[in-house]
C-alpha cells in the first residue's frame, strides 16, 4: 500500500512560524505534525509515499531523508495551487494500487488497520467526525449502509453532522483518477480550484461503495490556537513528562506539561499545557498554555497562548506572544 500526502501550501495562518518551515514540520508536543503520521502509516505498513510539495519543499526533503530513511518517498512539485484533485492528480504516475490520501493539517485518533479488512464490495473509506458546528466543514451525507451519498460543503440545515476529515483509503483508485481527470476538465470552484471530494462524488455516481469510519479524536494544526489546544491534548495524553537531563530549580508545576532534555529552569510557575524543547533556558518566569522552541531563553516574562520559536531570546514580556524563530523581544526593565 501507499500514501499520498499533499502539504504544499504556505500555512499563512500560523504565520510567522510558517516563514522558515513549513507547516507540516510546525512541532506540537515536541514533535513536527507530519511525523505523528508518518509513524502511524509506517506501523500500518506503508513504505512508500508521494509527497507533493511546494512551498519550502527542500526543507520537507531534507526532513524526510534525515528522519525516514527506510521509507520511499517521492516528491512531486505543485507549481499551481489549483485545489486538492489538482494535488493529488499530480501523484498519478506512482499510483499502480490502493492508496491513502492524508491531508496533514490535523492530528486524528482513527484506526488505519481497517483498510486490511474491507470486505471487496467496498471501493474505499472516508473517515468521518461527528461534530456540532456542522456549518463550518464538509459534511458527509450517508446511505443506510454507512457509505457515501454526497459531501456537502458548510450545510446551513443540519443534514448531517459527519464532518469530512481529509483522511481517506481508496481501492478503487483507477475510478479515482478517472474522477480526478473529469473534475479538472470542468470548471473550477471557488477561488480557481479543484476538489478532491468531487472525484469521490463522480466515484459514487459511478456505483462505488465509499464506506464512511468514525475517529475517536480530530485536532486542528492550523493556527496557533488550535495548535496550542492540539498541544494540551498530546500532553495529556502521550507526550507529557518532565526529562531527567532537565534542570529544575525553585519550579512549580501544574497540570500537563513537557520539558525536554537540557532544558534550565529557575525561579518558574509552569502549566498547565506547556511544552519546552530542548535546550529552553526560563528564568523568574509564568507560563501556561504556551509552546517554547529548541534553545530559546525566557526571562522576567508573565506569558499565556504563547508560541515562541527556536533561539529566541524574551525578556519582561506579559501577556501573548507569538513569536518566530530567532526574535528578540525586550521589554522595560
Amino acid at each position: 500500500m501507499k500514501a499520498i500526502i499533499p502539504l504544499a501550501g504556505k500555512g499563512t495562518r500560523l504565520r510567522p512560524h510558517t516563514l522558515d518551515t513549513p507547516k507540516p514540520l510546525v512541532r506540537i508536543g515536541g514533535k513536527p505534525v507530519m511525523s505523528y503520521i508518518l509513524d502511524d502509516l509506517i506501523e500500518l505498513g506503508v513504505d512508500e509515499i508521494v509527497f507533493i510539495v511546494g512551498y519550502l519543499r527542500e526543507v520537507v526533503e531534507e526532513y524526510v531523508a534525515r528522519e525516514y530513511p527506510t521509507l520511499t518517498a517521492h516528491f512531486v512539485v505543485q507549481e499551481v495551487q489549483d485545489g486538492t484533485a489538482g494535488a493529488i492528480r499530480l501523484a498519478r504516475p506512482h499510483v499502480e494500487e490502493e492508496v491513502l490520501i492524508l491531508f496533514v493539517d490535523t492530528l486524528f485518533d482513527a484506526d488505519l488497520s481497517i483498510v486490511r479488512d474491507l470486505p471487496a464490495e467496498w471501493a474505499g473509506i472516508i473517515w468521518a467526525k461527528e461534530v456540532e458546528d456542522y456549518q463550518r466543514f464538509g459534511v458527509i451525507v450517508t446511505q443506510e449502509d454507512g457509505s457515501m451519498a454526497r459531501i456537502v460543503e458548510k450545510p446551513s440545515e443540519p443534514i448531517s453532522r459527519l464532518a469530512n476529515i481529509g483522511l481517506y483509503f481508496i481501492r478503487d483508485w483507477k475510478l479515482l483518477f478517472e474522477g480526478i481527470e473529469e473534475v479538472v476538465g470542468g470548471s473550477p470552484g471557488p477561488g480557481g480550484e479543484f476538489y478532491l471530494t468531487d472525484a469521490f462524488q463522480y466515484m459514487v455516481d459511478k456505483g462505488a461503495r465509499l464506506q464512511t469510519a468514525p475517529v475517536s479524536g480530530w485536532y486542528d494544526c492550523g493556527k496557533v490556537e488550535t495548535v496550542l489546544e492540539t498541544n494540551h491534548h498530546l500532553l495529556q495524553t502521550t507526550r507529557g513528562g518532565v526529562a531527567s537531563e532537565a534542570t529544575l530549580n525553585d519550579v512549580t508545576t501544574e497540570g500537563a506539561i513537557r520539558i525536554e532534555a537540557g532544558a534550565s529552569l529557575r525561579g518558574v510557575s509552569i502549566g498547565p499545557n506547556v511544552t519546552l524543547e530542548r535546550d529552553v533556558t526560563v528564568e523568574n518566569a509564568v507560563l501556561r498554555d504556551c509552546i517554547v522552541g529548541p534553545g530559546a531563553v525566557i526571562r522576567g516574562c508573565d506569558l499565556h497562548d504563547s508560541m515562541i520559536g527556536a533561539e529566541s531570546r524574551i525578556e519582561g514580556a506579559k501577556g501573548r506572544i507569538n513569536a518566530g524563530a530567532y526574535t528578540e523581544i525586550i521589554g522595560k526593565r
